[in-house]
């Protein structure tokens, strides 16, 4: 897989398949926790040898060839988290001992820019990244990183 790379859908065309109008393609395809389906079956389906993940509890979500694991999330306007998805949401919190656990189980993460639907820019982030980014705190104190921070400071700072 390369380390950035675009992937770009026919709005027109899936919305004559769904039956539905471009902007509600655009709407249900820029929402995170509905996309990620389609992006890691994509992904999968894009790079040989690439598998999913045997199931949605099973702490990633795309396994490489070479046995490492990788967990797919996307950037929307609210920005990205790279803490374990249990620890998001309405009354949840960050726990870090969760947060070192969830790092030390996967290679790192694929992020996909699904604000610019139907070009998404994809982002290969090995996870040594995001502890570097942890330890000099460039991450908010959930893990949570803007959009706007992620793209101008940190997308230009991945290292491999």
């Amino acid at each position: 897989m390369e380390k950035r790379f675009t992937m770009a859908w026919d709005e027109e065309e899936l919305a004559r398949a769904f039956r539905v109008t471009p902007k509600d393609v655009r709407e249900y395809l820029t929402d995170g926790r509905r996309v990620s389906f389609i992006i890691e079956r994509r992904l999968m389906w894009e790079n040989p040898g690439w598998q999913l993940a045997p199931s949605e509890g099973a702490g990633y979500d795309l396994l490489a060839p070479d046995g490492a694991k990788w967990e797919v999330r996307s950037i929307t306007r609210q920005g990205v988290y790279f803490n374990p998805s249990n620890q998001v949401g309405s009354g949840r919190a960050f726990n870090e001992e969760g947060f070192q656990a969830k790092l030390g189980d996967i290679k790192g993460f694929i992020l996909s820019d699904i604000v610019g639907f139907p070009v998404v820019d994809v982002f290969v982030v090995p996870v040594e990244n995001v502890l570097r980014w942890h330890v000099g705190n460039a991450l908010g104190a959930n893990a949570k990183v803007s959009r706007k921070k992620f793209l101008d400071i940190l997308a230009r700072d991945i290292r491999f």
